[in-house]
């Protein structure tokens, strides 16, 4: 969106906001900055009739209506009861918990929204406490493509990246239509329209080399309705394939908790740990070391049975935590 639109479109909004009456097309073209460059009242009508659907597919509730029934010209206006953040109330356990998710990303980009959400909420008069300790610091690794290939699905458009298979040092170029991004195992996966295969694929993302560059226009890619992205990347319908996995491990969940790893693994039991009632469960595991990050990352809720080597490195993630927090 060019400055100048973006700068008509808040004019606009703050008009329609300040009025509890409804402003004719015409009167807003008086009184909007940017509408009076329009050369002929069609090339108005054209320019209106784009900010209108601009602020609509915005969330932006506008109303339409007269301003007495003598009045024979529809109007527009905003009402505030239905465009204004209702007051939010957080208990301390949940302001935490925002805190908490504010260092989750390590991610510039991502790091930066969560900041951003974190003022709005200040704003609000809620305040959140982002340095509480915690027993725990998880935290989520987003690759440098993460950013790019999020936005360019977001707005539907083509993407072109440099791309390393497992199998070769040897980086290609690949076109794609992007259709979305997941995390499968601890790691982050791009699946789209490959143009140069000609056929639906997924990247993972640390494979992903230079920068990710934007083609064409938005609104190009539209993603299929009956695609399931996790699946495709867990290998149905013909997504490329991870190794085989080099161990299973068996692990205690406590009840109810640990959602990301239950996901992926088969329960087989019930056990009480610590006068804690949780359910065993057994999962394939590709790669130790990160695997370790991952179940350590939910903290009390899981805990390692089998094998040694896997909860030795559970446990001496959780040590160097706690090391780290003592100092």
């Amino acid at each position: 969106m060019s400055t100048a639109r973006a700068e008509r479109l808040v004019n606009l909004v703050l008009a329609l906001l300040s009025t509890r009456q409804y402003l004719t097309a015409e009167r807003i073209r008086s009184i909007v900055p940017g509408y009076v460059d329009a050369t002929s009242d069609e090339a108005f009508a054209r320019m209106f009739e784009r900010d209108k659907a601009e602020l609509r597919e915005l969330g932006i509730p506008l109303e339409t209506g007269r301003a007495s029934a003598f009045d024979p010209v529809e109007g527009y206006r905003i009402a505030r009861r239905d465009y204004e953040l209702g007051d939010v109330e957080l208990a301390p356990d949940e302001a935490a918990a925002v805190g908490l998710a504010v260092r989750l990303w390590d991610s510039p980009d991502l790091t930066g929204q969560a900041q951003s959400a974190l003022v709005k909420l200040r704003a609000a008069g809620v305040e959140v406490d982002e340095n509480a300790a915690t027993p725990v610091e998880p935290r989520v690794h987003a690759d440098p493509a993460f950013g790019p290939l999020l936005s360019a699905v977001q707005q539907g458009r083509v993407v072109r990246f440099d791309y390393r298979r497992s199998s070769s040092p040897e980086r290609r170029e690949r076109t794609v239509e992007p259709w979305g991004v997941v995390s499968w195992r601890a790691r982050w996966y791009l699946v789209g329209h490959d143009r140069d295969r000609d056929a639906p694929r997924c990247f993972r993302l640390s494979r992903i080399t230079g920068p990710v560059r934007p083609l064409g226009r938005a609104g190009a890619v539209t993603r299929p309705e009956d695609v399931n992205l996790l699946e495709f990347v867990a290998g149905v319908d013909g997504a490329d394939r991870e190794p085989q996995p080099v161990m299973r491990a068996r692990l205690w969940l406590a009840e109810g908790r640990a959602a990301g790893i239950r996901r992926h693994a088969t329960l087989v039991g019930r056990r009480t740990v610590a006068d804690i009632d949780g359910d065993v469960v057994d999962i394939d595991l590709w790669n130790q070391e990160s695997a370790a990050d991952w179940i350590a990352g939910y903290g009390p809720d899981a805990l390692v049975l089998e094998p040694d080597v896997l909860a030795k490195a559970v446990v001496d993630r959780w040590e160097r935590v706690m090391q780290g927090e003592s100092r």
